[in-house]
């Protein structure tokens, strides 16, 4: 059987972070072209899609890389690209800048002419900085970035400050929601990947970890705790997956992914008993993570609102005939 694209970048993008786990966001661009990947060819990319994108960001969120792959590569790319900003692409694909996106949710901002103003509480790092404000999509620089001291430091956030800074205006902002869906989409491959890398890490604790004279695997309750993780990481792949390919699926992803991925850190920290809960072992870090991510774009209650008023209509409520 052949192996598919999407498998044999996952397979280059494992076997590089692996030898150059300190390799920065312009190397890493350079020598695998992750940068790029959304960028069409005639801008320097590899003019790939969601598939290959997914497959990135799963191993990306297997190693709880800090690169700004999901701010960068896919949120920006699909935001210049939507808006005919194609002066932004080659720079990016080079990875020689990289930009941030902040949409409307995730601040008080205001236009007033060609100046912006407002605060956006929680950013993630970019040198760019691209804004959907007013139906539009312009560049502006901060007066002040505000570095936040994040519990998952694997993910820098910073509080962006604008006084009324001049804008540069990049095209209409009608593609924001499509923005955002890409976004939850390449966040819960990275969830899945996460969650994947849990169950690796639990799994293997318990065939070598021994108690009463055998390994505590063979414990029916371990037992139990692993399959239901399995159970939880191939839904959440599936569900990530139907994201990629189809923006509808994006709220059913972002539910699930990030619960998916809470449930299975947690229980790798359980699995491993007291050594999980220590400095040294990295199963905190995916924790940190997993709690994190749950709160990145908005919280899995906020995602099955969105998909509950999508499906019923009426604000979410359920017509009254299903009522009980």
């Amino acid at each position: 059987m052949p192996v598919s694209l999407p498998d044999e970048l996952r397979a280059v993008v494992r076997d590089y972070l692996a030898g150059r786990p300190a390799a920065s966001w312009q190397e890493f661009a350079r020598d695998v072209g992750v940068a790029g990947l959304l960028v069409p060819e005639e801008y320097g990319g590899a003019g790939c899609g969601p598939a290959e994108m997914a497959a990135v960001a799963e191993e990306l969120g297997r190693v709880l890389s800090p690169h700004p792959f999901l701010q960068s590569a896919v949120m920006a790319v699909e935001a210049a690209i939507a808006c005919g900003a194609a002066h932004l692409l080659p720079a990016l694909a080079e990875g020689a800048a990289t930009a941030t996106v902040v949409l409307p949710e995730d601040g008080d901002l205001r236009l007033e002419g060609e100046l912006l103003t407002g605060v956006v509480p929680y950013a993630l790092e970019g040198e760019l900085v691209l804004v959907y404000v007013d139906e539009l999509l312009v560049e502006a620089v901060p007066t002040r970035r505000e570095p936040h001291p994040t519990m998952d430091e694997s993910r820098p956030l910073a509080r962006l400050i604008f006084e009324s800074v001049p804008v540069r205006r990049l095209g209409d902002g009608s593609s924001q929601a499509r923005v955002r869906d890409l976004g939850i989409a390449a966040l819960a491959a990275e969830q899945v990947g996460g969650a994947q890398r849990c169950l690796e890490m639990a799994v293997e604790h318990a065939k070598g970890r021994r108690q009463f004279g055998r390994p505590i695997g063979s414990f029916q309750a371990i037992k139990h705790k692993l399959a239901d993780v399995l159970l939880l990481v191939e839904s959440a792949r599936s569900a990530a997956g139907a994201a990629a390919r189809d923006g509808v699926f994006a709220a059913i992803a972002g539910s699930y992914c990030t619960e998916a991925y809470l449930a299975a850190a947690g229980e790798n920290i359980q699995v491993h008993g007291g050594i999980g809960v220590t400095w040294e072992h990295p199963a905190h870090r995916y924790l940190k993570r997993a709690t994190s991510d749950a709160q990145l774009f908005c919280p899995p209650q906020t995602h099955r609102a969105r998909l509950a008023e999508r499906i019923f209509g009426n604000g979410g409520a359920r017509p009254a005939t299903h009522r009980r």
